[in-house]
């Protein structure tokens, strides 16, 4: 007895040999002249009159032959396709991770989906925004986001300043340089925030979703194993089609 996933191998082969089959049935069928024949005798009018040899074109396809090979071929493939589709309503396993059932006597078909939807997942987690490593993040309940640990910072002002180059004399007015010198008026307390997560956290999903992942291998192998309820339902249909 064949398995589920034997006749998954051997569908695909199947599908594309009958579709090839098919398509030059179809083109065969589209030359009228190899579906015709003739034959014809010559009779001249009297004894003497000029003899002619006979001539005859044979019918080089009948339909009813294309018929036959093309009950033949999709009959194959009615038959495995319904085999797998069959096996596929009986075939289950359960999703196992760490030593625990996480999903019991799951449907192949879904296991299937699943599959694929872990795909996406592992996509989206791996994207998740990850907090800047050069700060030290905690929760901030009131803020409902990670918070920095405060950083203080000066606030400076520039004040002008008058430098005398030179005193006043009774010729000369004196001479004054004016510069400016940065002077501290205040402090600031920064604290970032960030809706983004930790590193680990990060890690741990992806962690979490690869073992899912790999658990639903497991479990789809498991039911492609499932021993395949063979069904011969083309010869019922093609039977009932072209039945005389």
């Amino acid at each position: 007895m064949a398995r589920l996933n034997q006749i998954i191998a051997i569908e695909k082969g199947i599908k594309s040999r009958t579709f090839q089959e098919l398509t030059e049935a179809h083109h065969v069928l589209q030359k009228p002249a190899q579906l015709a024949g003739i034959a014809r005798v010559y009779r001249p009018k009297d004894e003497e009159g000029e003899q002619f040899p006979p001539e005859s074109t044979r019918v080089q396809i009948k339909a009813d032959e294309i018929i036959r090979q093309t009950v033949t071929i999709l009959t194959e493939l009615f038959d495995v396709t319904a085999t797998k589709d069959w096996t596929n309503c009986v075939a289950r396993a359960d999703v196992v991770v760490d030593g625990q059932t996480l999903l019991a006597g799951v449907p192949v078909t879904y296991l299937l989906f699943l599959e694929k939807q872990l795909v996406d997942l592992h996509t989206f987690i791996k994207k998740l925004p990850v907090l800047d490593a050069s700060e030290s993040w905690s929760v901030d309940t009131a803020a409902d986001a990670y918070a920095s640990e405060p950083m203080q910072t000066v606030k400076t002002k520039k004040i002008p300043r008058n430098h005398v180059k030179a005193e006043a004399t009774d010729k000369h007015p004196a001479q004054v340089e004016v510069y400016y010198e940065d002077v501290i008026v205040g402090y600031w307390r920064t604290v970032k925030f960030s809706g983004a997560l930790p590193a680990q956290r990060v890690h741990e999903l992806l962690e979490r979703v690869e073992r899912l992942q790999q658990a639903v291998k497991f479990a789809r192998e498991e039911a492609n194993n499932t021993e395949a309820a063979e069904q011969k339902v083309g010869a019922r249909v093609f039977g009932y089609l072209f039945h005389e």
